[in-house]
């Protein structure tokens, strides 16, 4: 190594211990978004090895990052009290697309005002109304796919959970204005999902997104037909409302009798309508779940044989755990704290790291193993198995993605046959804000056909080959290491 870069280096270590916060690579800022843009997952991992449980990201446009990946300092930020903690700067590259008067972005006391119009329509009796609906458009939507040929799930994935969640959102979809907003919302989606828009959104930050003028042309009419329908319904008497989430709002008043402002109604509505991650979980459960015969047997045994839903929930869960929809948490400091031996500054971004704790070998052995098993042992912890947050801004849809994955999972499993076409796992790729399978999925699918018991085989016995050389437990996730970044 020259002088020149040595002596670089070595003002960034002493930058590091200057501001307070933990050591972490030295490379440029910018050097570290391309990391952070082009392999995530392998970059925090690299550092976790070199730095342990507490390191510092500098992310160029995105800011600096103190993560975390300890249970201990993730509960201490999720407890914090919210004097302490802000999240609307810290979420700021997320602004453009779900808005600063998204639930996700908004400051206390607002969050939790906002909050309480929010939680009703995803708790209680609302929530078991939801089942049969989401049963239904599953169905609906398997009739539509082709059988005994190659077929990419994440995209039909997106096609459920989008119908499912208008379905929410609006009730009716069969007028001509919900098919054009369907259309548009796919249009935008497709858009956000191009690799080399993710790069330079992570790159160039959230400007850039909100300045693009591909962007806007495809957001504007989204925004213009979502405000359309909450007017519509604000003219009609409260008493001849739907019982859908657009319907609700259009009416709520906070405490003090105010309503929510078309920007509050945009933003909650654009937020619910981006349902991503939902869709590449779907499909992640699949892509597990055919790599693990036995499992896949297991679980279809179960389902088939309406025998409840502990394996089938079993599997969500180690499919969050595994492939989580957000690699982190991020949060601003506004008060110092200590955090794994360091006094952290306030503002500091600090991170509670999921994919880094849902790694941890302590709390879950061999972690890259696919093993629901390990969640029938023992319940899923607070600060352990952290795929929605935690705390008071803990997702708040959380519910509804769960019911969601064992509604769609059981539905494809009674409804079809499922086998892989590759026998190799698929690597995550990331998409507009969350990782999919890089192959997108790719199964084969054949109608049902009954089964009966092999003579001295009781149900749920020797599992079939789900896919061409699969062997049950031989396909770890494992994220590839990326060239030396750290």
């Amino acid at each position: 190594m020259s002088v020149a870069p040595a002596r670089s280096l070595a003002r960034r270590a002493r930058l590091h211990r200057r501001e307070g916060l933990p050591p972490g690579p030295p490379l440029p800022s910018a050097l570290q978004a391309v990391a952070w843009a082009r392999r995530p997952l392998a970059f925090l991992e690299r550092c976790r090895r070199r730095y342990g449980d507490v390191f510092t990201l500098r992310v160029g446009n995105a800011g600096t990052w103190v993560i975390l990946a300890d249970p201990e300092d993730v509960r201490l930020v999720f407890t914090a009290d919210h004097a302490s903690l802000g999240v609307g700067i810290a979420n700021s590259i997320l602004g453009p697309l779900l808005g600063p008067r998204s639930v996700m972005l908004l400051e206390e006391p607002e969050h939790v005002r906002r909050r309480r119009l929010m939680l009703p329509h995803f708790h209680g009796e609302r929530m078991a109304a939801y089942g049969p609906m989401m049963a239904e458009v599953t169905r609906r939507q398997l009739r539509g796919w082709p059988l005994r040929e190659p077929l990419e799930l994440w995209p039909r994935m997106q096609e459920i959970t989008l119908e499912a969640i208008m379905r929410v959102v609006f009730g009716e979809l069969e007028t001509p204005r919900m098919r054009r907003l369907h259309a548009r919302l796919r249009e935008l989606t497709n858009w956000m999902n191009d690799p080399r828009r993710l790069t330079l959104l992570a790159a160039a930050g959230p400007r850039w997104l909100a300045g693009n003028t591909g962007y806007r042309e495809l957001m504007g009419p989204v925004e213009d037909a979502v405000l359309e329908e909450v007017r519509e319904r604000q003219r009609r008497p409260p008493d001849e409302q739907d019982g859908d989430v657009a319907s609700m709002l259009a009416h709520a008043r906070y405490e003090d009798g105010s309503p929510m402002t078309e920007q509050d109604l945009r933003d909650e509505l654009v937020t619910l309508l981006t349902d991503g991650p939902t869709s590449a979980l779907l499909c992640w459960a699949f892509e597990r779940l055919l790599r693990h015969p036995a499992k896949y047997e297991r679980l279809r045994s179960e389902v088939r044989a309406g025998e409840g839903e502990e394996y089938l929930e079993a599997v969500c869960k180690e499919t969050t755990r595994l492939c989580p929809a957000a690699p982190i948490v991020v949060r601003r400091l506004l008060q110092p704290m200590r955090l794994g031996g360091h006094a952290i500054p306030a503002g500091a971004t600090v991170a509670p790291c999921v994919h880094l704790v849902h790694r941890r070998e302590d709390l879950y052995p061999k972690p890259t193993r696919f093993l629901p098993e390990r969640f029938l042992d023992q319940p899923a912890g607070t600060y352990t198995w952290i795929p929605f947050g935690g705390g008071v801004r803990r997702c708040l849809a959380a519910p509804y993605a769960q019911l969601l994955m064992r509604t769609v999972i059981r539905t494809i499993i009674d409804e079809l046959e499922l086998s892989l076409v590759e026998p190799r796992s698929e690597r995550p790729r990331r998409s507009a804000i969350t990782f999919v399978p890089h192959r997108h999925g790719l199964v084969l699918a054949g109608a049902r056909l009954p089964r009966t018991p092999r003579a001295g085989q009781e149900r749920g016995g020797a599992a079939p080959t789900s896919g061409a050389g699969a062997r049950d437990g031989s396909a770890d996730y494992v994220v590839r290491r990326p060239v030396s970044t750290a």
